[in-house]
């Protein structure tokens, strides 16, 4: 069902700390005309926890006005499963394309809870089904085995793959074939994910470079490694910044060096001061310094009637 670069993507916010649709209209629509294949909305680099299920839904539909027709999730990240299933009805009703669905973030649930919390959020929201599964983070396994037993409800479409180990996404293929559509969800282990089966990749600072994250995958998907490797070798110490307890500053500050917009986070969280954001900083302008020329690329298979190329 889905394939190619969805841009997990920020949410933005006035000074006064509203939403601010403008400027999400402006930088979800660079994310169309480089070629990404999707938008993920309200995740965790989308400040999801942070926003209120109204807030979710205008941020859904923000999305969807830019998307020309290219599927739209939303992220079903509450603490309790009433309130996701909650929300997953909304965005059924607001003509979401699918559900991102992160087990609970707050309570750790065993195996069996999680698979009933991630099917009453299906049926929920009768819609397809990406599983978030993200040890790391959320400190619950959505595991192999588990994906197995989910795998009789044909809501569930697609994984998320974050579990850090780059085993898992063979012991997927291995175990599923094809069941899912598999997608990376770690940036700075995208490029082995995608080599050994992963169609997919959830992707943060594609936010700020998305011709490049688009050009990784397209070359990939070309059978151009070589091509796309040089390109993932440049990229790398822009991807780490994904992997990080401050990746919603980091990617948006790599926003405001890149494309021109703002920092402006909700709190708790601050935007990145000091010698933090000095590091940050020159981890990004090193790289603008040195961005690669892209090559000219055939589109993804929804648009192969036009062309992909860097600017």
């Amino acid at each position: 069902m889905w394939t190619g670069v969805f841009p997990a993507v920020t949410t933005k916010f006035t000074a006064n700390d509203r939403l601010d649709h403008a400027e999400m209209e402006r930088c979800y629509s660079l994310q169309m005309e480089a070629g990404c294949d999707g938008i993920i909305v309200c995740g965790s680099l989308g400040e999801g926890p942070m926003l209120s299920p109204d807030e979710k839904i205008e941020v859904l539909k923000t999305a969807q006005k830019v998307a020309g027709g290219k599927p739209v999730l939303l992220t079903v990240n509450e603490p309790g499963t009433r309130e996701a299933a909650s929300i997953a009805k909304r965005a059924a009703r607001e003509g979401a394309d699918g559900l991102m669905v992160v087990p609970s973030p707050i309570y750790h649930t065993n195996p069996e809870e999680t698979v009933a919390a991630l099917r009453a959020v299906a049926e929920a929201g009768d819609l397809p089904v990406m599983i978030y599964s993200n040890r790391l983070a959320y400190r619950v396994d959505v595991t192999v085995e588990l994906m197995e037993e989910l795998a009789t409800d044909k809501r569930f479409v697609a994984i998320k793959e974050s579990s850090d180990d780059i085993r898992r996404s063979t012991e997927i293929i291995n175990r599923l074939g094809d069941r899912y559509d598999l997608f990376t969800g770690v940036d700075n282990l995208a490029f082995e994910a995608l080599s050994v089966g992963a169609i997919g990749w959830v992707a943060g600072l594609v936010t700020a470079f998305p011709r490049e994250t688009v050009a990784i995958y397209q070359l990939m998907r070309q059978g151009r490694r070589e091509e796309a490797l040089a390109i993932y070798r440049w990229f790398r110490p822009l991807l780490d910044l994904d992997v990080s307890t401050y990746l919603v500053q980091n990617i948006k500050l790599a926003e405001v060096l890149a494309i021109g917009t703002n920092d402006r986070v909700r709190m708790p969280r601050q935007p990145l001061s000091g010698e933090r954001r000095k590091a940050v900083e020159k981890i990004v302008r090193d790289a603008l310094a040195m961005r690669p020329t892209l090559p000219l690329l055939q589109a993804s298979p929804r648009s192969t009637d036009r062309l992909v190329a860097a600017e």
